[in-house]
């Protein structure tokens, strides 16, 4: 493994102006036209997550309603439910341009990934595996997650019909998030009880840390290689943003928690934020 610490790097809080904080509907981020933020909050939810965004600004994630997980998709001003039938749980994480989503569902007490194309379900189960995770998808189908084996969790790659296994050397866990269309992965794994957020990429692991940081998790890449995901420091987890080499912190105002799930290709991030104990989703206009 190749490892790459980046304590240096320099960190910039990014002030976020709470535009529309009840906003129910999401307007396109290309008709917005210069940075905006949007709060995403379901009708009747108690929790909402935006986890996954395309690059025409279609927005994947799941929300709570009368203590029933479901996935959605929101298009526009359009907002559809997503069920994989007979499921208790269902959790849309990541959507490629052709509108592919990928998720988890679980089903008789047991977890499974999902592929939902053109209408239809396909579970996705890792051989051998008590339980598989769906969450990347990139353009020319392959996807990545995470898995249960022997007690332990362990990455995937699933590529033309097949598995291919995704492990930090010398971690105790490693959970893939995303995948671009060059084929690189980022994720978070663990050593000694440290979370890392990792970038694989050409066969080689890379290590990224946010200075100061307690945890990094990678969670999105997009085609330009910027990547997103979450840290933890005094306490307090913050989203964040990696391009060309530099940490932008994304912190939102009043906010207990913040986190960045997804990047696109045109800078658009989706996640989720903490205020007054609700979680709500948010898309973030670049």
């Amino acid at each position: 493994m190749r490892s790459k610490c980046l304590p240096a790097m320099l960190m910039v809080i990014l002030q976020l102006v709470l535009a529309a904080p009840t906003a129910t509907a999401h307007e396109s981020c290309a008709a917005a036209g210069s940075e905006t933020f949007k709060t995403i909050d379901i009708p009747g939810a108690t929790f909402v997550s935006a986890s996954g965004i395309g690059p025409d600004g279609d927005i994947v994630g799941r929300y709570v309603a009368g203590g029933v997980t479901h996935g959605f998709l929101l298009s526009g001003d359009a907002l559809t439910t997503i069920d994989v039938p007979g499921a208790s749980f269902t959790a849309a994480r990541g959507i490629n341009r052709h509108g592919h989503i990928v998720g988890n569902y679980t089903s008789a007490g047991a977890g499974h990934g999902f592929l939902l194309r053109r209408g239809r379900f396909s579970t996705i189960d890792v051989p051998g595996a008590i339980a598989t995770g769906a969450f990347g998808i990139n353009p020319r189908g392959d996807i990545v997650g995470t898995y249960v084996a022997g007690g332990v969790n362990h990455g995937y790659l699933l590529s033309g019909g097949a598995f291919n296994a995704i492990d930090v050397p010398g971690a105790n866990s490693t959970l893939p998030f995303a995948i671009n269309a060059r084929g690189s992965v980022v994720g978070e794994y663990d050593r000694a009880g440290v979370a890392h957020a990792f970038l694989f990429s050409g066969g080689s692991f890379v290590s990224l840390d946010v200075a100061g940081a307690s945890r990094t998790a990678g969670r999105g890449i997009n085609p330009r290689g910027d990547i997103v995901g979450e840290y933890d420091e005094s306490g307090m987890t913050r989203g964040f943003l990696l391009r060309v080499g530099t940490f932008s912190a994304i912190s939102i105002p009043g906010a207990t928690l913040s986190n960045a799930l997804a990047i696109n290709a045109r800078g658009d991030i989706v996640g989720r934020y903490i205020t007054d104990g609700i979680s709500h989703g948010f898309v973030l206009c670049q």
